[in-house]
């Protein structure tokens, strides 16, 4: 599973878009994708999540994450992006016997 956050800016949202941004708004990493936003929807944080096959890196993820951007029907210009590997995060167990 990747986690993917990209940051970018809309291009010429309209009303109806403003409100349909607003319905997906969260910090929650979904297969859909969630929307963060400033006060006049201009920029944006998309987080989604990606699930990985064996061979998938970085390159795969992030293009899925912007398919499911690009399924939300909005114009936008991508500032930057981040993918985070889940299948590399450690998970510290507190309180376990040695």
């Amino acid at each position: 599973m990747f986690r993917v956050t990209i940051s970018g800016a809309f291009a010429g949202l309209d009303e109806a878009g403003r409100a349909a941004v607003r319905a997906v708004g969260g910090a929650a990493f979904t297969e859909t994708g969630t929307f963060t936003f400033d006060d006049s929807l201009s920029a944006f944080t998309f987080r989604c999540q990606v699930p990985a096959g064996p061979d998938d890196g970085e390159a795969e993820a992030t293009l899925g994450a912007l398919a499911a951007l690009d399924a939300h029907g909005h114009a936008y210009r991508v500032l930057r992006t981040a993918v985070t590997d889940m299948r590399d995060i450690k998970i510290r167990r507190r309180g376990r016997p040695a």
